[in-house]
């Protein structure tokens, strides 16, 4: 993980792994897996120059072939953008479907319903899906609470990196070949 993602995975009161969501502990460092990356050696995929893991992101960063690299897969996996593109609701900041109390953010969406709100039984849409463009700004869920409780626990902006508009079955095909082809 880059920083800015594992930050987001920390942010939480409990924070949890961004793999699979497992409780992570503040402070215990993985000393087998520092081992595996100082010990593996791995090849850029831009210039073929080998090195070991823990050397490969400052190589990355200064390998020009490597940036051409990323760029190709990025290219390919990002569709045009449509010329009628409907109109998304904000991703950042979200109204209570309860109250319509506004301007939370994802887990304080989360901590309000929880708090104010945990015994609802009514029917609501959930203003963070319906913000997502496979989002049905319709679909009422018939747990809202339990929905957050399963679906919200980390934000979509942690793995989505930026780009709603990647068609996920061409960025796994192109992962897939990629790792083919990476050895």
């Amino acid at each position: 993980f880059c920083t800015p993602c594992l930050q987001e995975c920390l942010k939480p009161k409990k924070p949890v792994c961004g793999v699979c969501r497992s409780t992570l502990s503040p402070g215990s460092r993985a000393l087998d897996l520092e081992k595996q990356i100082e010990t593996t050696e791995t090849t850029c995929n831009g210039c073929n120059k080998k090195m070991y893991l823990s050397k490969m992101r400052s190589h990355a960063a200064s390998c020009s072939k490597y940036q051409n690299y990323i760029m190709e897969g990025v290219k390919a996996v990002t569709k045009e953008p449509l010329h009628s593109t409907r109109s998304f609701p904000n991703r950042f900041t979200f109204p209570c479907p309860y109250c319509s109390e506004k301007n939370f953010d994802q887990e304080g969406l989360v901590e309000h319903c929880k708090a104010l709100h945990s015994m609802d039984t009514k029917q609501v849409v959930c203003p963070i899906c319906a913000s997502m463009p496979w989002g049905d700004p319709n679909y009422r869920s018939a747990n809202f609470m339990e929905h957050l409780q399963r679906r919200h626990r980390f934000s979509y902006d942690t793995f989505v990196v930026g780009d709603y508009d990647a068609d996920e079955d061409d960025m796994m095909a192109q992962v897939l070949m990629r790792s083919l082809r990476d050895k």
